[in-house]
């Protein structure tokens, strides 16, 4: 992390040059821990001879990968963890083993219904007992797995968080001893991640209802912002973060610019074609993902189909032919891949511009689990950024979203309670996720309470209708982020720096290397760097043409910094510059975080 970064909960688990960083960062509410103290608790001794007899008989590995052990050790010391690690670094795993050797069962909390299926399933083939419950299973289905859980007869549980909100799955979860809470892709807990859940606002609830067990909590993508969200939205007193880092070396990005779709599609044809080995071809909606399936399927190619709108035999038959090696090539929308395992998937195309650097990371991620190289490609069409655009309208609730709600609560008797399916019995109109996000938001500010068997009622006093109005404001500064999380996406596509270092920015995360040696930009580098992408960037788009105009900041300009206020440049190298503080100290920082003070 660069000096500048938003301070982190606590981190257990980075390279000294990152954790000495944090370490000057100002104090949040969350204790934090030293690097090198995290490394002394996660000692070989430290986790049990069980835990390590059964990751080498129950699944077959002789060795820990970076940061398991860690997590682990914390789980089985029933402290409160975030681990932060890549895709393909073995965080299942993380959960697997010390509910192996904890007594009472483990809730895992996952968003992805065919995720659960493969992740239970493996667990059996170990002979280690797995329940899934979700809206996929037939009423007898669903009946026997209550039973073997009401009778303690299964180690782990499988579920969603829409199902977590049922108040008679609740109270059967409440009779059970619960010694550990799994939540799977956390970041869908924050609103300020790149895949928001509303559904998952609800967790807090449940954790505090089951007693407050040991909670991991998961994610391959989170920067400071989101750890921090993170920790607020779960209600923990203490959160430990456990973060091994995004840099994979074997991942190599490119980004090849196109000018119509046409273009894109014959760019993905030659890519599809060139390209040995199963991969993966990502489109923003349904119908371009349709339109790039058949269109390479009259180039010849094995193509199998997955987004939202097929029904979910199509789905999964579509899924289980690409992962049986049957056709060797998926087009997708975002519905698929979060915890896909497959591990030599050889490269990932993106045909649109993502919303942000972590969706980016996330998706192509995806590709190279195995440690191979693998190519992860972005087809950059600069008029798709008004596509995301309209994504990202309405995606938070507005002032009469907010009035809707509480006069729902106001029409009740002074001992009136609601659950979530009466609210939304009663507002239609109102999009079930933005219900949800306003519910927690009422919730959090003391207007209305949500009790921990998941009934909703008002609490005493009266609301002005400005503060309600006021709520719905707080959510401009999402809006805005969303949109500036944008532009950092399309400065990576124009971009002539490195990639990976682009991304490791993004992530506020630190390397002592200049190039990744691998990515386009490296290995070709642009005859005119910055002056290009200058002259090729619309006015439209501030954020990236402030990025490079700090670039030509000269020894003793007067900057600011987030955090640490203003000091003078005390020398300025390519992407870089160093800066003098009033205390003395130099720091180091990327220009992009820099402001000129006129």
């Amino acid at each position: 992390m660069l000096d500048d970064g938003t301070p982190i909960l606590s981190i257990l688990l980075m390279p000294p040059h990152i954790s000495n960083q944090i370490a000057s960062a100002s104090p949040v509410a969350f204790p934090t821990h030293s690097a090198r103290a995290g490394a002394a608790n996660a000692s070989a001794d430290a986790v049990p001879k069980s835990v390590r007899k059964a990751l080498r008989d129950t699944f077959g590995h002789e060795h820990f990968r970076p940061g398991q052990r860690e997590v682990i050790n914390n789980v089985m010391q029933q402290r409160h963890t975030l681990a932060v690690m890549p895709t393909g670094s073995g965080k299942s795993l993380c959960y697997q083993l010390p509910a192996l050797a904890l007594p009472g069962m483990t809730i895992v909390v996952s968003p992805l219904i065919a995720l659960m299926k493969d992740q239970a399933e493996k667990l059996e083939q170990a002979d280690v007992d797995a329940e899934v419950l979700n809206s996929s299973l037939t009423n007898s289905e669903q009946a026997t797995a209550v039973r073997n859980i009401e009778s303690a007869a299964t180690d782990f549980v499988f579920t969603t968080p829409e199902r977590l909100a049922d108040p008679e799955f609740l109270a059967t979860l409440q009779r059970q001893e619960i010694d550990l809470f799994v939540i799977d892709e956390a970041h869908c807990i924050s609103q300020w991640g790149h895949d928001f859940r509303p559904a998952y606002l609800g967790l807090k609830t449940v954790i505090e209802a089951l007693g407050k067990p040991t909670v991991l909590a998961l994610t391959a993508t989170a920067p400071a912002r989101v750890i921090e969200d993170i920790g607020n939205q779960l209600g923990l007193e203490s959160l430990d973060v456990i973060n091994t880092g995004i840099y994979r070396p074997n991942l190599q990005y490119r980004v090849q610019q196109v000018t119509t779709d046409h273009e894109k599609t014959m760019a993905a044809t030659r890519l599809v074609r060139d390209t040995p080995g199963s991969g993966i071809v990502y489109a923003a909606t349904i119908k371009a993902a349709e339109a790039m399936a058949e269109a390479l399927r009259s180039a010849g190619q094995d193509v199998a189909c997955y987004h939202g709108q097929m029904g979910s035999r199509q789905r999964r038959e579509s899924q289980d032919k690409f992962m049986n090696g049957e056709c060797r090539l998926m087009v997708a929308t975002n519905a698929f891949g979060m915890g896909i395992d497959k591990p030599d998937i050889r490269f990932v195309i993106h045909a649109h511009i993502p919303a942000n650097l972590e969706v980016y990371y996330q998706e192509s991620g995806r590709a190279g689990r195995d440690g191979e190289p693998a190519i992860c490609t972005l087809l950059y069409l600069a008029a798709d950024k008004r596509l995301q655009q309209f994504f990202l309208a309405r995606r938070f609730p507005d002032a009469e979203d907010f009035k809707a709600v509480y006069a729902v609560f106001k029409d009740l008797p002074s001992d009136g309670v609601l659950d979530l399916k009466r609210i939304r019995d009663k507002l239609p109109q109102i999009a079930s996720s933005r219900l949800q996000v306003v519910l927690k938001r009422l919730a959090d500010v003391g207007y209305i309470e949500h009790s921990s068997d998941l009934n909703y009622a008002l609490c005493d006093g009266d609301v002005r209708p400005r503060s309600l109005i006021e709520l719905a404001e707080s959510y401009l500064t999402k809006d805005d982020n969303d949109h500036r999380a944008l532009e950092q996406a399309i400065f990576y596509a124009q971009t002539g720096y490195c990639r990976w270092k682009v991304l490791l920015d993004y992530f506020e995360e630190y390397s002592d290397w200049e190039k990744c040696g691998s990515c386009d930009n490296c290995q070709n580098p642009p005859e005119q760097r910055l002056s290009d992408v200058e002259q090729a960037i619309p006015a439209s788009s501030p954020h990236i043409v402030q990025t490079a105009v700090r670039t030509a900041l000269k020894s003793g300009d007067r900057v600011s910094v987030r955090k640490y206020g203003e000091g003078v440049v005390d020398h300025a190298n390519g992407e870089k510059v160093g800066i003098r503080f009033p205390d003395g100290a130099i720091r180091v920082f990327l220009c992009s975080r820099v402001e000129p003070v006129n």
